[in-house]
């Protein structure tokens, strides 16, 4: 094997390897909020997270520079909080979120714990 072709082929394994763990494929265990903003969310579609099931990700996990059509837009994420799960669709970025944080909206987070509670314990992963 050349010398040019191990440093192609070890910068492409490289930029695999980051790609992939740009995005969860493992339970994380974090926190979850909610919040309740109505307008247009980073998907690029109207939301509503006072009255719609929805959940905002970490912005560090977006890889695309037009969010609209970042691949997070297509998936969903699987929050496990005291022996209940829920899925909900991501319609939405959290700027203030460190990784391992979400925002859900009000009625999402409300199956899971009292909205008053304000922050729980959780694990989730994208699906």
């Amino acid at each position: 094997m050349t010398r040019k072709f191990r440093m192609l082929f070890g910068a492409a394994a490289l930029a695999g390897a980051l790609t992939m763990t740009s995005t969860p494929a493992f339970a994380v265990s974090g926190t979850a909020s909610w919040y309740n903003d109505a307008g247009i969310g980073a998907c690029g579609t109207p939301l509503n997270a006072n009255t719609d099931w929805l959940v905002a990700a970490p912005a560090g996990l977006w890889t695309s520079p037009n969010p609209n059509n970042d691949p997070l837009c297509k998936k969903s994420i699987r929050v496990t909080y005291n022996g209940r799960t829920i899925t909900v669709p991501i319609r939405d970025k959290c700027p203030s979120c460190p990784n391992n944080k979400i925002d859900l909206s009000r009625p999402a987070f409300a199956n899971l714990a009292n909205p008053d509670v304000g922050i729980i314990n959780i694990t989730w992963d994208i699906v």
